[in-house]
């Protein structure tokens, strides 16, 4: 096996170990601190909770969420493409092994780890935030209202950040609907409080995953200066399916002429680029800058409605000077 070969084999090894970890961390996290409290969370996992506390305790959280992940995997397969629905399958099955495994460990113990609901509230979200941030981070997805954001960015300008917000608070309101013995001013009175802890778990994981990993529509702009440009940039072309084009420059210290590639990718591929650069030439010279937005072909498509051309204005007969008669000739003469 070639350098190269041996490399790619490690690399992705890492990656998976890191998702495993990540995703794992985000079950313990969710399992261990949350619900135990009874506090509904957005994502699947969320919906999850709902239906593990509507048939109390007979549907796992695990079960529900990879059902319905699966579900949403195969209504976005067509949108998203092969390689998203791939990837989210393994960390799918990751994350509902791991809360299926742990819920039956940490829910039989029949009290929370850290009595103090707003200490194991914040704790809890702060593990899962980052678990979901080093899966992200390492090329992996945990599923949930990551598939729906991916859908909805497919066809709108609305960020993923922003309509994964807009779904998880959908969510967690649903804990209102739960079963309860009382009239509906004692439901409000008592799910209130649970749900105002639901909608801070889910800031805070949003929070501490952006702190990780940028989710938004950020992209970024590489420049890269190196006399092994040909390979980086073949490399960066095959492995990380990113275009780069060549620009003339030249050293004004040296006085050499040189190319200089410009390369755009998403904020998550960054590593993989970075890795490309640097199993090619260590001594590359490379600027990174963050960049709002990249739109064209192989990113995101400008989405604005167009105004409609307004219609022309009649032309005023005393400007024109054309008296009546005139005009009644010009109209027959376009209707004949």
């Amino acid at each position: 096996m070639d350098r190269g070969k041996y490399n790619s084999l490690m690399t992705n090894s890492k990656d998976y170990v890191f998702i495993i970890f990540g995703l794992m961390l985000y079950a313990f996290g969710f399992t261990a601190f949350i619900l135990p409290h009874k506090i509904v969370i957005g994502g699947m996992a969320g919906v999850g909770t709902l239906v593990y506390f509507a048939t109390n305790g007979l549907i796992s959280v695990g079960v529900t969420s990879y059902v319905l992940n699966l579900v949403l995997l195969a209504m976005a397969y067509k949108i998203v493409g092969r390689k998203f629905v791939l990837r989210t399958i393994f960390g799918v099955t990751i994350v509902s092994f791991g809360i299926g495994f742990l819920e039956s460990v940490f829910m039989s113990l029949g009290h929370p780890i850290i009595p103090d609901r707003v200490v194991s509230v914040v704790l809890g979200a702060m593990l899962c935030g980052i678990g979901v941030g080093t899966a992200f981070n390492h090329n992996g997805s945990s599923g949930g209202t990551d598939i729906i954001a991916a859908m909805v960015s497919k066809v709108s300008n609305v960020s993923i950040g922003r309509t994964m917000i807009y779904v998880d608070m959908c969510i967690v309101s649903a804990s209102l609907l739960l079963p309860f013995d009382g009239t509906f001013e004692q439901r409000v009175e008592a799910r209130v409080p649970t749900m105002v802890y639901g909608f801070m778990v889910t800031l805070i994981v949003s929070y501490v995953c952006d702190m990780l990993i940028n989710t938004n529509r950020q992209a970024a702009q590489f420049i890269i200066f190196s006399p092994k440009w040909e390979e980086i940039a073949d490399r960066i072309n095959s492995e990380a399916h990113r275009g780069c084009t060549v620009l003339d420059g030249e050293g004004w210290y040296s006085k050499q002429n040189i190319k200089i590639l410009l390369v755009f990718s998403r904020k998550i591929e960054a590593v993989t680029i970075f890795r490309i650069i640097k199993s090619v030439d260590e001594n590359a010279f490379v600027t990174q800058g963050a960049v709002n937005g990249v739109y064209g072909k192989g990113f995101d498509k400008v989405k604005i409605r167009m105004k409609k051309p307004k219609a022309p204005k009649a032309i005023d007969a005393e400007v024109t000077g054309e008296s009546k008669e005139m005009r009644q000739v010009r109209r027959s003469n376009k209707e004949e």
